[in-house]
């Protein structure tokens, strides 16, 4: 008895590095997965503070408790740009992405990672993770805040007319644009950039819009856009369901999933980044269409050209 005692002290006594080690990895890489996915993950605080805490506990740090407040209350990068308050109301208002059944389907990326259909397509259906090449659905963001008309004159927007309103962007890129069943026919392009908006009135009221060619559908709408180019677009903020529905090929959108949609991103399955330091960075490469930054809509939040 006392060889087999000696023998499982031994072997407990050599593990316990190898376990602390472990746990201590696997804690850090989980508050640094936070960090970068930002409040779109659910309970991101609750789980960030759990993480610190093991990662003190680990190391038998005499300072825990502060370290594990420092590391809970670190600013996610959406709360660095934005600040607490529109950091929780973009991540409130993030749609469930929804796509029209066909045989595959392009996710929307970030394009410093990848512009090419075949970084960006899947051929699963149901709930969307990842494309098939392992990359993380991502949305960018674009904030136009007209609660304060002087401070957003100040900041170039234009919110004649929107005073009170606060405007959320959600901007998607594709690496490409088709029409469904018409190929490069269809108006093609090489780049593609969608959005879907929310805005938000001063009595709280919130509606909602996605962009298709050359203007914007609410629940329903000309996907293909062929009406929205004879009119020059309409406004057409709707009721929001908290959903946009992606046309195949073309990535025209509207405000409500349709039934016969059999892939979806949820919410906490993006990666979402907020768009200004991107583009105050520079660097961006030349796009088949203009992107974001470059639409009178990033300036003027009621702009019905897109």
């Amino acid at each position: 008895m006392g060889t087999v005692r000696a023998s499982s002290e031994d072997e407990y006594g050599q593990s316990t590095p190898e376990y602390v080690g472990l746990v201590l990895l696997l804690a850090m890489v989980l508050a640094s997965v936070l960090a970068l996915a930002g409040p779109a993950v659910p309970g991101g605080k609750l789980t960030r503070a759990i993480a610190s805490k093991l990662v003190c506990a680990v190391k038998g740090a005499g300072d825990c408790g502060e370290r594990a407040s420092e590391l809970a209350a670190r600013p996610t990068p959406l709360e660095r740009v934005y600040g607490a308050e529109l950091a929780a109301a973009i991540a409130d208002r993030l749609p469930t992405i929804s796509f029209e059944n066909d045989d595959f389907v392009s996710l929307p990326v970030d394009y410093r990672e990848c512009r090419a259909r075949a970084c960006a397509d899947s051929i699963r259906h149901g709930s969307l993770e990842h494309t098939q090449t392992g990359l993380q659905p991502t949305v960018f963001t674009h904030v136009v805040d007209c609660r304060d008309p002087e401070a957003a004159a100040a900041d170039g927007f234009d919110c004649s007319g929107s005073e009170g309103y606060l405007y959320l962007q959600y901007w998607l890129y594709y690496p490409d644009s088709l029409t469904h069943g018409l190929g490069r026919l269809g108006g093609y392009h090489r780049d593609d950039w969608e959005s879907f908006q929310v805005r938000i009135a001063p009595d709280g009221t919130v509606t909602a819009r996605a962009s298709s060619h050359h203007g914007y559908n609410g629940r329903s709408g000309d996907v293909w856009s062929a009406d929205n180019d004879i009119r020059g677009g309409e406004p057409a903020w709707d009721t929001i369901l908290g959903e946009l529905h992606v046309a195949a090929g073309s990535h025209a959108g509207t405000s409500q999933a349709d039934e016969g949609d059999t892939r979806r991103i949820e919410p906490g399955n993006l990666r979402v980044l907020p768009l200004e330091p991107v583009v105050a960075a520079g660097g961006a490469p030349p796009f088949a269409v203009s992107p974001p930054w470059e639409k009178a809509v990033w300036r003027d939040p009621e702009a019905t050209g897109t």
